[in-house]
């Protein structure tokens, strides 16, 4: 799932080029990314909610 996300236009591929960009190791990268998904749908199921991408300007 990280690896289709990281493919997949959005925030967390931005977030994965800057990290890598930065000469962080690709898999430390991918965990990151793993990790941010598994919070995100924990907090969903948490709070019986759909995941809403907050606009942060």
């Amino acid at each position: 799932m990280s690896i289709s996300t990281i493919r997949a236009d959005g925030e967390l591929k931005e977030y994965y080029e800057r990290k890598v960009a930065e000469g962080k190791n690709k898999m430390l990268v991918i965990n990151n990314v793993r990790n941010k998904l598994i919070h995100r749908i924990c907090a969903c199921v948490k709070n019986d909610k759909l995941y809403e991408k907050r606009n942060v300007a």
